[in-house]
């Protein structure tokens, strides 16, 4: 059972802890994402992340990088839409090692000019990248057409265009607007003496001051349809065709998982089944769902030869509509529980999945659910619940389509 405290400074603190491990996870988590940033300035929340961890004023980026390593722990950050996370997983001895760079990196990095420069270079190679594996790409140029002019639509990692404006004074602005008291949530799960780590934390994280400034409000998205194709000369075509999905928080989400599992989440689902098994149709096909504060997607993807694009996309729909028609049985939906409730255990054996959830849980949702309780949300799933969601997602009329490789426009048009 987690524990929630609170900093001097108005910092929330949620503690966990695991028994029968020695390691522990710490992350701070910033409501600081992609969706929050200008146009002008979008990639700032992950220019920033990579940033923190070239040098404080009393750490190079080699020693962050040695101190950690000498106590055999990990250091790592990630930006999201909604939020940045940076986080480290040590020996439970070594709490005082994580803490200690947690809290140089976030509040004492020195974001010089030369660093800036550098780093900017990492990135634009980082979205080179990503337009060079267009399996990724496909996902990205589907969630900007899906969202349009919304700052949700926007990538993470920025564009050429706008990373060229980001300077010193842009970050600090957004560390100064964001990264505030309000806004901030640190978690700590696995093994720890509860009373040291609060105490450090007090001590260590005192340059973020009260603040009277708010939380960002995230806008509330209007879903687009409609085709959005970048041709590449590939050996295969990457495809995504997305829907609406189920807001962040929403208990809808967990109905959602199952309706996934069965459709397209694993090797044993319909999609994987018929179109890669037995028809071999393509080599890779799944689906999933994705939510954020006010918004939500549930996407089906597909890589292929071209040849196969139009068939594999009507195949794709004729399973949908035969899933919308039919509904699911009870023998699916007690299967897709009980995979559900097997993941979600085994991923809270580790002291970084349950430093996760509560991160992520108390900073974007204001409360965390036990275990138990969302396993008990998942019991109590119906197949009236079930089937009722499907027939609201599959929307022959209110849908979106990505490609990358060669693909015309007209494949897509369901008739």
């Amino acid at each position: 059972m987690y524990k929630r405290h609170m900093l001097s400074n108005g910092i929330r603190v949620l503690c966990e802890k695991i028994e029968g491990v020695r390691s522990v996870s710490i992350g701070v988590w910033i409501g600081a994402g992609s969706r929050y940033e200008a146009k002008e300035s979008n990639g700032v929340s992950h220019f920033l992340e990579h940033m923190l961890f070239k040098g404080t004023r009393l750490r190079s980026a080699k020693q962050i990088a040695e101190e950690i390593d000498a106590v055999g722990g990990q250091i790592n950050a990630f930006t999201g839409k909604d939020c940045t996370c940076y986080y480290t997983k040590t020996m439970d001895e070594n709490y005082d090692v994580a803490i200690d760079i947690l809290s140089d990196i976030i509040q004492f990095s020195k974001l010089t000019k030369p660093d800036i420069t550098v780093e900017r270079n990492v990135i634009l190679e980082e979205i080179n990248m990503y337009e060079d594996s267009p399996e990724d790409l496909v996902h990205d140029l589907l969630t900007e057409h899906i969202w349009g002019n919304s700052p949700l639509g926007m990538p993470i990692l920025g564009t050429a265009e706008s990373l060229a404006s980001i300077d010193k004074n842009c970050m600090r602005d957004y560390i100064t607007n964001l990264y505030i008291p309000p806004n901030t949530v640190i978690a700590v799960a696995g093994s720890f003496d509860e009373a040291a780590v609060l105490n450090m934390l007090e001590r260590k994280f005192t340059k973020i001051k009260m603040s009277e400034l708010v939380p960002p409000v995230a806008d509330k998205p209007s879903f687009c349809s409609g085709v959005n194709i970048k041709q590449k000369d590939t050996e295969q075509v990457h495809l995504c065709i997305g829907m609406k999905g189920i807001e962040l928080g929403n208990d809808d989400n967990y109905t959602l998982n199952l309706i996934n599992s069965i459709l397209g989440g694993g090797m044993s689902s319909i999609l994987f089944q018929k179109i890669r098994e037995e028809l071999g149709l393509v080599y890779s096909i799944y689906s999933y769902s994705s939510s954020c504060k006010h918004a939500g997607q549930f996407v089906i993807y597909a890589g292929m030869n071209p040849d196969q694009l139009e068939r594999v996309y009507l195949l794709i729909w004729d399973e949908l509509r035969k899933l919308k028609a039919e509904g699911i049985s009870d023998d699916k939906l007690q299967k897709a529980k009980d995979q559900f409730r097997g993941g979600f255990i085994l991923g809270l054996e580790g002291t970084q999945g349950r430093m996760s959830v509560l991160g992520k849980s108390d900073l974007l949702l204001g409360y965390v659910r036990t275990p138990e309780e969302v396993l008990d949300k998942v019991d109590s799933i119906s197949l009236e619940m079930t089937n009722e969601l499907i027939d609201r997602i599959i929307n022959e009329k209110e849908f979106a389509v990505s490609a990358v490789g060669k693909a015309e426009k007209k494949m897509f048009d369901l008739g």
